[in-house]
């Protein structure tokens, strides 16, 4: 479920950014973006809490380690992505 928010998120986001480009309204856009993002973090929290209802310590020392570094690094640049065209109609406004 995860993998499948994470592959909304993405998309929404390159809409978020196509739709700057060309001049229309990002904003539900980044909205989505940014919400399907929290979604995959949610959902990947789930996957591991069912984990340990299970006892899978192999499970969880395997991929845990890995997991939380690619999701900060992840959700930071899902950020950053998003929120490039409201700073960038800041500037220009400006």
């Amino acid at each position: 479920m995860f993998l499948l928010l994470g592959i909304i998120a993405i998309v929404a986001t390159f809409l978020n950014l196509y739709l700057y480009k060309v001049g229309k309204d990002y904003k539900l856009a980044m909205a989505m973006g940014l919400s399907f993002t929290a979604l995959t973090i949610v959902a990947g929290h789930s996957l591991i809490s069912d984990w340990v209802k299970v006892k899978d310590w192999v499970a969880l020392l395997d991929v845990v380690p890995t997991m939380t570094t690619v999701l900060w690094v992840l959700t930071i640049v899902s950020i950053l992505l998003n929120i490039i065209p409201m700073l960038l109609e800041l500037k220009k406004n400006n």
